[in-house]
Order: structure tokens, then sequence, then C-alpha cells
């Protein structure tokens, strides 16, 4: 069997272990702004599923639940 002779620094096996914080961060907001969207996502998809009896009940009208500014607007 053939033996190598070459060696990695221990210095560049630690520094590639470490995540940078703003790469983590990234991350992180991405995740959350992901999770966001498929949230909105599914509540648009519950609203759209009653009828207009039930829209009705709580106040909007079928124009309004097809617009998502009205929607989910926060202003």
């Amino acid at each position: 069997m053939y033996s190598s002779n070459f060696t990695i620094p221990a210095r560049n096996i630690r520094s590639s272990r470490h995540i940078r914080p703003g790469l983590l961060l990234a991350v992180i907001t991405a995740a959350r702004w992901l999770a966001r969207k498929i949230n909105e996502r599914r509540n648009l998809n519950a609203l759209m599923e009653l009828s207009d009896e039930q829209l009705k009940d709580i106040g909007l009208s079928r124009g309004q639940t097809e617009s998502d500014v009205h929607v989910y607007s926060r202003y």
C-alpha cells in the first residue's frame, strides 16, 4: 500500500469548521422569510376555500380575499 507524506496543517482544519456569523444570520433570516411566506400562502388557500357566506361572517368579500394587498397588509 502506498503512503503519502502529505499533511494538512491543523489551523486550516479548525478555520474551515467555523461558519461566519454573517452567513449564519443570512441563512436564519432566509429560513424565517420562507416560513412566513409558506404560512401566508397556507392562510390564503384557506380563505379561498371559504364560501361567500363564511367570508361575510368574518367581514370580507370574495374580491378582498383575492387581493394579497388587503389580506396581508401590515400597515
